[in-house]
């Protein structure tokens, strides 16, 4: 095998190995991520699915109670579905079918 074909299968991993690490690291400081150092440990140890674990964790980061159409247990139910009775959670205050037939 030449040096020039085992050089372009492992260097070319392992460089982006490395640029993703790297890329973890100084994105994890500019967002806020702490430590940065933690995430690119978490990078390098886990190759490439330890990137993608940063990512998720990065996305929590932007979440909004406020925009959230999932808060207050409100969620859209088809009209084909809509005559179905629900099942209550353990928190939940709402009337049940039992509740409306006793009035």
């Amino acid at each position: 095998m030449s040096r020039l074909l085992l050089a372009a299968i492992v260097g070319i991993p392992v460089a982006w190995h490395l640029g993703l690490t790297a890329l973890a690291y100084y994105d994890a400081d500019r967002v806020g991520l702490e430590p940065p150092l933690k995430w690119a440990a978490i990078t390098f140890a886990i190759p490439l699915f330890g990137f993608f674990i940063y990512l998720f964790e990065r996305s929590e980061l932007d979440y909004d109670p406020a925009e959230d159409p999932y808060r207050g247990h409100n969620f859209n139910i088809h009209e084909s579905r809509a005559d179905e009775t629900v099942l209550p959670s353990r928190d939940d205050e709402r009337l049940t079918a039992d509740d409306l037939e006793d009035e």
